[in-house]
C-alpha cells in the first residue's frame, strides 16, 4: 500500500470533545492534517462543484508518517493456556464444517508456535485432508495426515490422541451426513515420545501462532469455515470416550485430564468464549467471526437460537473477518467551542496524495442549536462500507444496464481484502459478511468519491456522497440546522429527536435498528414532523453490538433485495437475538412510517414527477406554491438526469399507507431495467419491470401525524442530486424549501 489512508475512532463528536485520527503512508516522510468543514462532495462541473471550507480555529497537524497494516481474519484465543504442559499428552477433537479445505494449510485448535515449530494442533493439510501437526521444536516437525480429502459445507468430526509415554498417535475423521467408510479414516501411527514440545503459545482455535507485532498477535493458516465443540484432554482417550465428549462434559472417569469443554453457544452475544472444563480456560473471538450459527446437531426444528442455543453451537470463522484494523493513534483533535454542527473532515496529505476522513459535529448532549435535524444516515453508510460490487458483483452490468468503470477505491479493495468488505459482499468461501464496522478505512466513505457500479450518465454519486447534495443545499438556503447520526440515535433514543422540530433524512436511509425505528416513531407520534428525502429508507433491520463500539449486523432473511441469502435457521441475529430481514417482515412495513415503501430500483436513467391530484388538496397548497399545474418536477438533476430514480418508494394501503394520505406526485417513464423488488412478487411472471408495471413509480406523500406533527415523503435516492440544478431555482428545490418552512414554523397540523 502506498497511498495515504485513515480512520477515526468514532463518527460523531460534540464541542469540547476528542476524536482520534489513525494514520497510513508512506513510511518517513512527513503528512499534513487540516480539518475541513464538507459541504458538497460532488465533483461534477455541471453542480455547485466540490467545497469545502477550512476551520481556521485548528491548526493544522503535521505528522511523520507510518505504514499500519491490517491483521484481518478471524480465530479464537484462549489467553490463559500459555503455561499448560502435557506430560502424559492430549487428545483432541472438534467437529468442522470447511468451506474452502483445499485452499491450503488451515488451523483448526492446537497449542503450536509457528515460529519455534513446537506443540501440536489439528490442521487441514496442503491436500485438504484433516492432520495432526507435532513439532519439538528442535527442528523436528510432523505432519501426520488422514490422506482423505475434506468435503466442503459438510459437517465432519476430527479426533486425534497422542501418548506421550510411547509416543503413539490416534487420528479419526468421520463424516457426520455419510456412513459411507470412503467418507472416513482412521491412522495409527509412531511418532515418538518426545514428538511434542511444550511452548509458551497461547491456544488457538482457527489460526496458528506465529509470533507478536507492534499491533498484536500474528496469526497464520487462517481457517474458512465452522468449527463446533471442541474439546482438549491432558491424556490420550479412546474414540469410545471421545464419542461421549461430544456431549456429556461431566465425565467423572476423567476428572481433572479433562482440560477443557468449551461450548459455543453460550455467551453468543458477546466475544466470549464459556470453558465447561476443568482449567476453566475461557476464551476470546478475534475480529468477529459469526456467532448464532447452527451447529453440527441443528435439528432443523428450531429457526430461533435463543430457543434451542445446543442446537447453535457452531462459529463460522473466516480469514478475511474485520472488527478493528488496530492502527495507533497519530492525532487528537479536541473540538473547539463554537464549531458549529455539521459535516467535517480531517484532510490528510502526502505528497501527491490525500484522504478524507470524515465526521460530524453534533450540538452538546442534552442541546440543540437548530430547530431542524439533519440524521446522517451512518448505519447505511457501514452497510455500503467498502462494498466490492463493481468489481465481484455477479450481475452488476446487467443489473444496472451499463459496464462501471472502475474507480481507483475499486481497484485498491479488490488488491486489499484485509481492509474488508460490505454486507453486500461474500467472504472469499462464498459465505455472505453479515457484520460490518467502522473502525477500519471506508474508501466509499468520502467526498469526490463516485460509485462506479452506478449510473451511466451524471454524477454517480452514492450514500455520504450523495448527502453532500442535501447539505450543500441547506446551506445555500440559509436553514440552520443540527446534524446527528443513526448511531447517535441507536444509544439515545427518542430524547435525542424529542427538541427538534423537523427531521431531516439522507437519500437513502435503508438500515434501521429497533432502538432507531422505534425512536423515530416515537417522534412522528409525538408532534414531530419528518422530512424523508431520499428512497428505498427502513428496509433492513439490523443489530448494534451490545459491547463493541461501531459494528452492526444485518441477517438477510426472507424477502428484499439480497446481494446474498442467510442460511436456513440463522435469520436471527447474535448480537442481540432479534429476528433480521426486511423490516416488512416484523409487521412494520416503511409504509406505515413514511406513507411509503421501497417497489423498484434501476441504475440507468432518473425520471421525473407529474403531479396527482392530490396535489391540489388545499392540505397541500403550501407544498406546491410557486410549481405550476402542468408543471413536470424534476426533469433534471445530477443523479442519472431527473429527480425520480436510482431506487423508488410507492404508496400502498395495503401495506400501512396511512388512509389519509395524499399523493402528490408520481414518476412515469422509466427504463426497462427497473424491477421491482423481490418482496413483491409472489410468482414470477413478464410484468416485473417499467414501463410494462404501473406500480414501478415514485411517489411524492404527505400526511398529518398525531399532536400537530406531519411527514413529507420524496420516495426516490435521486432527489437531493436535482436540488442544485439552475443555481438552486428549480422545483425540486421549491418544493423542498416550501416544506422545510412550513414543517419549521410551530403552528401545528390538524389531523
Amino acid at each position: 500500500m502506498t497511498r495515504i489512508l485513515g480512520y477515526a475512532n468514532r463518527l460523531s463528536v460534540s464541542e469540547g470533545e476528542s476524536i482520534e485520527f489513525k494514520v497510513s503512508c508512506a513510511d518517513g516522510e512527513k503528512y499534513s492534517a487540516d480539518i475541513v468543514r464538507l459541504i458538497c462532495g460532488d465533483t461534477n462541473p455541471r453542480g455547485p462543484g466540490f467545497r469545502e471550507n477550512t476551520v481556521e480555529s485548528v491548526s493544522p497537524f503535521l505528522r511523520e508518517g507510518r505504514r499500519q497494516d491490517i491483521l484481518a481474519g478471524s480465530y479464537l484465543l484462549v489467553p490463559g493456556s500459555t503455561g499448560l504442559v502435557f506430560e502424559r499428552g492430549f487428545t483432541l477433537q472438534i467437529m468442522i464444517w470447511p468451506t474452502t479445505p483445499g485452499k491450503g494449510r488451515q488451523a483448526l485448535i492446537g497449542k503450536w508456535s509457528e515460529v519455534a515449530g513446537k506443540g501440536f494442533a489439528l490442521v487441514i493439510d496442503e491436500s485438504g485432508a484433516p492432520a495432526l501437526l507435532l513439532g519439538d521444536g528442535g527442528g523436528n516437525r510432523q505432519s501426520i495426515g488422514t490422506g482423505r480429502p475434506l468435503r466442503a459445507r459438510e459437517w465432519c468430526f476430527i479426533g486425534a490422541s497422542y501418548d506421550a509415554k510411547t509416543g503413539a498417535v490416534r487420528l479419526y475423521q468421520e463424516s457426520a451426513t455419510s456412513s459411507r467408510g470412503a467418507d472416513g479414516a482412521v491412522r495409527e501411527v509412531f511418532a515418538g515420545p518426545r514428538a511434542a514440545a511444550d511452548n509458551d503459545a497461547p491456544l488457538m482455535m482457527a489460526a496458528a501462532y506465529s509470533g507478536m507485532r507492534e499491533q498484536g498477535l500474528i496469526a497464520s493458516s487462517l481457517y474458512n469455515g465452522k468449527l463446533d465443540s471442541p474439546r482438549l484432554a491432558g491424556i490420550p482417550l479412546s474414540r469410545s470416550v471421545m464419542e461421549t465428549l461430544k456431549f456429556d462434559p461431566l465425565i467423572r472417569d476423567l476428572g481433572d485430564s479433562l482440560l477443557a469443554f468449551w461450548d459455543f453457544s453460550r455467551d453468543i452475544t458477546s466475544q466470549r468464549v464459556s470453558d465447561l472444563g476443568a482449567c476453566k480456560l475461557h476464551g476470546t473471538t478475534v475480529n468477529l467471526p459469526a456467532r448464532a450459527m447452527k451447529g453440527f446437531n441443528w435439528s432443523g426444528r428450531w429457526m430461533n437460537w435463543q430457543q434451542r442455543p445446543d442446537e447453535y453451537g457452531a462459529i463460522h470463522f473466516h480469514e478475511d473477518d474485520l472488527y478493528d484494523a488496530g492502527w495507533k493513534t497519530d492525532f487528537i483533535l479536541k473540538v473547539p467551542d463554537g464549531l458549529r454542527s455539521g459535516v467535517y473532515a480531517a484532510k490528510i496529505k502526502q505528497g501527491d496524495e490525500q484522504d478524507y476522513v470524515p465526521f460530524y459535529v453534533r450540538p452538546r448532549r442534552g442541546t440543540r442549536s437548530a430547530d431542524l435535524c439533519f440524521l446522517a444516515p451512518t448505519s447505511s453508510y457501514l452497510a455500503y462500507g467498502n462494498e466490492h460490487i463493481a468489481t465481484t458483483g455477479r450481475y452488476t452490468e446487467t443489473i444496472a444496464g451499463h459496464l462501471p468503470a472502475l474507480s481507483a477505491e475499486d481497484l485498491f479493495l479488490r488488491d486489499h481484502p484485509e481492509y474488508g468488505g460490505s454486507l453486500y459482499d461474500l467472504h472469499s468461501d462464498g459465505s455472505g459478511i453479515c457484520y460490518s464496522s467502522r473502525l477500519r478505512p471506508l474508501l466509499n466513505f468520502r467526498p469526490a468519491y463516485q460509485a462506479s457500479w452506478f449510473s451511466a450518465a451524471g454524477s454517480f454519486l452514492w450514500q455520504f456522497n450523495a448527502d453532500t447534495h442535501i447539505v450543500d443545499w441547506l446551506e445555500n438556503s440559509g436553514f440552520a440546522y443540527d446534524v446527528v447520526t443513526d448511531e447517535d440515535l441507536h444509544e439515545e433514543g427518542y430524547g435525542l429527536l424529542a427538541h427538534y422540530r423537523t427531521v431531516m433524512t439522507g437519500s437513502h436511509p435503508e438500515y434501521w435498528s429497533e432502538q432507531m425505528r422505534s425512536a423515530l416513531v416515537a417522534y412522528t407520534q409525538q408532534g414531530g414532523r419528518l422530512a424523508y428525502l431520499g428512497g428505498n429508507g427502513f428496509y433492513w433491520r439490523i443489530a448494534y453490538h451490545p459491547e463493541l463500539p461501531g459494528v452492526i449486523e444485518l441477517r438477510r432473511a426472507e424477502g428484499g433485495i439480497r446481494a446474498w441469502s442467510s442460511e436456513p435457521g440463522e435469520y436471527y441475529h447474535s448480537f442481540t437475538g432479534e429476528y433480521g430481514g426486511l423490516w416488512e417482515r416484523q409487521g412494520q412495513p416503511p409504509h406505515r412510517l413514511a406513507g411509503i415503501g421501497c417497489i423498484a430500483q434501476g441504475f440507468d436513467v432518473s425520471s421525473y414527477y407529474r403531479r396527482q391530484a392530490g396535489s391540489f388538496d388545499p392540505r397541500a397548497a403550501f407544498i406546491f406554491e410557486g410549481i405550476g399545474r402542468d408543471e413536470l418536477i424534476g426533469n433534471f438533476g445530477l443523479t442519472a438526469g431527473g429527480a425520480a430514480g436510482v431506487e423508488i418508494d410507492c404508496f400502498d394501503r395495503n401495506l400501512g399507507s396511512p388512509p389519509h394520505t395524499l399523493l402528490l406526485a408520481s414518476s412515469e417513464n422509466h427504463s426497462d431495467v427497473y424491477f421491482l423488488v423481490p418482496e413483491r412478487l409472489l410468482v414470477v411472471h413478464p410484468f416485473i419491470n417499467a414501463p410494462r408495471n404501473a406500480a414501478i413509480r415514485a411517489d411524492m406523500v404527505f400526511f398529518e401525524c398525531p399532536q400537530g406533527g406531519a411527514t413529507f415523503s420524496v420516495g426516490s435516492i435521486a432527489w437531493a442530486g436535482s436540488l442544485s440544478h439552475n443555481g438552486y431555482n428549480n422545483n425540486v428545490s421549491r418544493i423542498t424549501k416550501n416544506v422545510l418552512q412550513r414543517f419549521l414554523d410551530p403552528s401545528p397540523f390538524v389531523l
